[in-house]
Order: C-alpha cells, then structure tokens, then sequence
C-alpha cells in the first residue's frame, strides 16, 4: 500500500479544507482524530510543515552549517560565518592598450564595445580583454581601474587573490565586508598558477577556513563568493562538474571545474565545499560571450598555499622544468605503442639541452608514473613538475620499445610557456592505406626547420587526411621509427599494424597523430 502524502490525507480525512482561494484551513475539532488515524508518512510538502508545527511534537534538531550524508548545505550559514573574510578589490595602473578580443576567455560580446553600458563594466580584469589574462600587444600605455575579489587567510592581513587581478597595478585597495578600506601591498604573483599574495596593515580580521580539494568529488556542492561586475559579496552555488582540468596555457595547475555561476569580477574569490572550507580560488570563465555560460573553474588551494609560502618566503615562486612537449593518449595510440590502456603522457619533443634530454627521454616515451604516482592524463605529469622545485630529481617509469623501464631526472627551471601540453583529438576514421606522398627534406629546409632528418608531406588522401596530417607537415617518426626514407615507411606498413603513429612536426611544434589503418 502506498503512503499517501499528509496534506491529501487531511483533506480526505476532513481536518484541512480548502478555500475559494486555494489555501488550506485548520478545522482543529478534527486534528486530533485525524492524528490518532494516520500513518507517518514519507514526502512532505509546505502544507504538511505548517500543520505539523502545530502540533504537540518535538522541536526539530538544529539545521547544521555542513554537509553530510547526502544532506544539502546549509549556504546562508556558510556566508554569515565566513562572508566577512571575503574582500574586494580595486586595482589602478597602466598597460599597454589591447585590441579586440578574440573568442573565449572573457572578452566582449560582439558589437558592445560601443554600448554605453559597458562603460560600467570596462574596469573588471579580463572584461574586454584579449584572451583569459588579457593580451598585451604593441599599443602605446593607458591608464586603467579594475576590479576582482581576494579573501584573508591570516587575521593579521594575508590576502589570497588572482595574479591576473593585480597585473600591472600601481595601487592595490582591499575593501572588506564592512566597508573599511586598505591599502594593500602585493607580496608577490605568479603567472603561471594566477596567484598572488596581498598583505594589508590590520589586526584580528575575520579568515576563511581552508580544506582539502583532494577529497572533493565530482556531484559535491560547493559555493563561490565574490563581486561579479562589481556587485561585492555575491553568492552562487553548484557543484563540482570535473577533477583535474589542463587548459590551454594553464598545463601545471589541475582545475577544479564547477556550475557555479561565476562571472568578471569574481576573479580572485574563494571556493566553499559543503563544509564552509575554501577549496579553490576562482580564476577563470569559458565563454564565447563574456559572461557565464556554466564552466568555471578553480585553482585548488592546496596548489595556492604552496605558491603563497613560496612567495612570502622570497617574494617569488619558482617551478620545475623536464622541457618535454607531452600530450594524451588514446586507444589507436596505446595500441601502437603496445599499452593496453591509453593512461599516461606520451612525449612528443624533447627540449635541447633539458632536464629530459639529459635523463635520456625520447620523442615515443610514454611517461606512466612519476614519482611511483600513476598518471592518467598528460596534464598530471605538467602538473606534478610544475609544482616541483628546479634541482628536485623526479623518479619517471617510462614505456619504450614496448617495455618498461626507469628513468631519473633532475628538474631545471621553468618559465610560464615551457612545459606544453598538445591535443591528439580523436581519429576514428578507417582506411586501406596510410594515404601519404612524401619527399626528403632539402639541406636548407633541414637548416630551417633545426631538424636533422624527416620527411615532408606533398600530398595526403585516405586516412592519414581524416587523423588531421597536412600538406607541408614534416613526417618525423613512425610508431617511434624515424623515417628518412620511403622504404623506412613501407618497412612499417608490411606488418600489417592495425594502426600507426606518426610524429609530425608543423610549425615548429611536434605531436604524434594516431592513424587507423583497417
């Protein structure tokens, strides 16, 4: 027998009738009969909370602040508790004068640049700008005002924020909660995670709790806090989407991805869990119009802390270096390469003279674990070298000529473009033949490209065409073969492979593109 809810249960039993106007009225002659009949029940609605506070029942237990057991959070408290620890913060100074923005990050939509409404918004970091941080371009300098969000960490005045927030500011103003204002000065920032340090002269100031993203999951709620288009101490929830996001120039630090609505201004805000504990910095937005579109993301704070103790130690970060170009696997790659699975990061370029040269890693490694830590995704590798020290020695276990093997490697140090991470995409397209007329390099094409051999490509047909090889691309390897001839190519494809890997190298850069063959 199935429970019937309380509310429709009253009506039937005659306690609760209903007006002209829909609402439910009490008849309390027959409240207690109806009490003494019915069974507990297991959904509720408004109604049956109002008619049950009526009752001679016990006093609920008190809604807590976290979250636990499934339970929803308790977000009003969250902000009373910790919303005081959140800042504004207004920056000036001069940059150089940037062009239109160009797709993604958080440049405008089209046609605003003239809209009079924008003159309210042109001040926020990123809003307007080339690209996620801004570009940089050649125009003369111009005065700009800006605006973000930070949060204290210390009651004695260390601020957490974006370094892209207080790039190129000459005064830095923090504005608490309560309307006092500061004077901040910037301790240092790092640009390759986006993070910087503030100090401001205070005492006993209200902090954030901090946790521990590593025991996020994805479905956890979390909450943000900040100013977005300048409306300071603004609250948005929703979940974590993903774990350990790599995005294009942003290889070393793994994202957390959320739904929670975050906007220019929000720039430098904290990130909740269910427990009231900062979890990450809100950084970055994808959007093709400037605004949220559902795709935040954050940098986790126990990434932050270890660039915050770098900082106030010596008023800089540092990071280490393999100098490799690495990029995902997958399954046509792995199985060119003799792995089951397509985990790890599969090296497309050594640098000279690098770390990784030095260690002895080549162009077809793929690099499985360092450290004894697997890796699953090439953006964990650049994450974990990343947030090593240069001079650190980095133990990697490494898949050559279809076996295992390790390799040591002494970190040197790094610069916010060295370490790359590639897209391989997806090459599911079939074919009889490898579909490629090829021709040697010529000495001074050699000379040009800093090449010592390869092949380039004339014409491309079939399946190397559908897996995105190019006219004028450099055929380097094959399946980790170097390739200065044909016949070195032909020698490969007599044994029938299933599929092929191909090092190319365009435009300078190289990546391996996996080819299916039939």
């Amino acid at each position: 027998m199935k429970t019937k809810p309380l509310t429709t249960a009253l009506i039937a039993a005659g306690v609760l009738a209903v007006g002209t106007a829909g609402a439910f009225t009490l008849r309390p002659d027959l409240l207690d009969k109806a009490k003494a009949g019915l069974q507990p029940v297991a959904q509720t609605s408004a109604a049956d909370v109002q008619v049950a506070a009526l009752t001679p029942t016990a006093a609920p237990a008190p809604v807590p602040m976290i979250a636990g057991n499934g339970q929803v959070p308790n977000y009003r408290a969250i902000v009373e508790r910790f919303g005081p620890a959140v800042v504004g913060i207004t920056v000036a100074g001069t940059q150089k004068a940037d062009g239109p923005a160009q797709g993604g990050g958080r440049g405008l939509p089209p046609g605003m640049e003239d809209d009079p409404f924008f003159q309210f918004f042109k001040g926020i970091p990123g809003f307007g700008q080339g690209g996620p941080r801004g570009g940089q371009g050649g125009q003369p300098q111009q005065p700009f005002r800006g605006q973000g969000s930070g949060f204290i960490i210390s009651d004695d005045g260390l601020i957490l924020t974006n370094a892209h927030v207080v790039r190129d500011a000459k005064d830095v103003t923090v504005k608490l909660s309560d309307r006092r204002e500061y004077t901040a000065k910037v301790l240092g920032s790092d640009p390759v995670t986006d993070v910087a340090v503030l100090r401001i002269d205070a005492k006993g100031l209200p902090m954030v709790r901090l946790g521990d993203p590593r025991q996020l999951g994805v479905g956890d709620p979390v909450l943000a806090i900040g100013a977005p288009f300048g409306f300071e101490q603004t609250a948005t929830q929703g979940i974590v989407s993903a774990k350990g996001r790599s995005l294009p120039g942003d290889a070393v630090v793994p994202f957390i991805q959320t739904d929670a609505a975050v906007n220019p201004g929000n720039s430098g805000g904290p990130l909740f869990n269910g427990n009231g504990e900062v979890v990450g910095i809100n950084a970055q937005i994808y959007s093709h119009t400037g605004g949220y579109q559902g795709l935040a993301f954050a940098i986790p704070i126990d990434v932050a802390l270890k660039i915050k103790d770098q900082i106030v130690a010596t008023g800089k970060a540092s990071h280490g270096r393999l100098g490799v170009t690495v990029q995902d696997l997958n399954q046509p790659l792995a199985e060119s390469f003799g792995l089951k699975r397509p985990d790890g990061a599969l090296v497309s370029q050594v640098a000279p003279g690098s770390a990784a040269a030095s260690a002895g890693l080549k162009p077809g490694d793929v690099i499985t674990h360092v450290n004894g830590e697997a890796l699953a995704r090439s953006g964990s590798l650049s994450s974990v070298i990343g947030m090593s020290k240069p001079g650190e020695t980095v133990k990697l276990s490494v898949w050559r000529d279809q076996k295992a093997m390790d390799i040591e490697a002494k970190l040197g140090g790094a610069t916010p473009a060295d370490e790359a991470v590639a897209d391989a995409g997806d090459a599911a397209a079939q074919g009889p033949r490898l579909g490629l007329s090829l021709r040697a390099l010529q000495p001074q094409e050699k000379q040009q490209a800093k090449l010592d051999g390869g092949m380039v490509v004339e014409q491309v047909t079939g399946p190397a065409e559908r897996a995105g090889i190019e006219r004028g691309d450099v055929l380097l390897a094959i399946n980790g073969k170097p390739v200065n001839s044909i016949e070195q190519v032909r020698g490969v494809l007599k044994t029938q492979p299933k599929s092929v890997a191909l090092l190319v190298q365009r435009q300078g850069q190289q990546i391996f593109v996996p080819v299916p063959l039939g």
